[in-house]
């Protein structure tokens, strides 16, 4: 059976840069510091990305209303939602859900700065895949319920 892993190069490249932003800041920055510092890094690995990319939801008939704010969109692929708290909770799992529905992207990253031992969270959007027809069978990613 044949292992697929969802832009398995890019979210390497991403969690490095994650784990690099980690040990130069540490745990107790805000969210803010480590978004900055991992902005600068992408520029440094000429990785395209969007900072506060606008997320609209498509409420009826093609109607674009509201939005929020995802920390980065990377090279028009994957949602990453920078936090610096105690714990990740079903609401931020939700939200990147939502993100997720909304800009039909196929993967999101939550990472959580704060924590002691950093570990980025894959969050699939098995709906789009299901829709694009790719074997959720086949693929290694794991999806995270709270």
């Amino acid at each position: 059976m044949e292992e697929k892993i969802i832009y398995k190069d890019l979210c390497y490249t991403i969690n490095g840069l994650c784990f690099q932003t980690q040990k130069e800041l540490g745990r107790f920055c805000r969210e803010k510091q480590y978004a900055d510092r991992l902005e600068q890094l992408l520029l440094q690995h000429k990785i395209p990305y969007k900072r506060e990319a606008k997320i609209q939801f498509d409420f009826n008939e093609g109607n674009k209303v509201g939005g929020n704010f995802a920390d980065f969109l990377i090279d028009d692929k994957i949602i990453l939602d920078c936090k610096a708290k105690k714990f990740i909770t079903k609401d931020d799992y939700n939200q990147m859900q939502r993100y997720l529905s909304a800009k039909k992207a196929t993967l999101g990253l939550i990472v959580n700065f704060r924590s002691s031992y950093l570990k980025p969270k894959r969050i699939i959007n098995y709906n789009l895949l299901k829709q694009r027809n790719y074997d959720t069978n086949a693929t290694n990613d794991s999806y995270h319920s709270y």
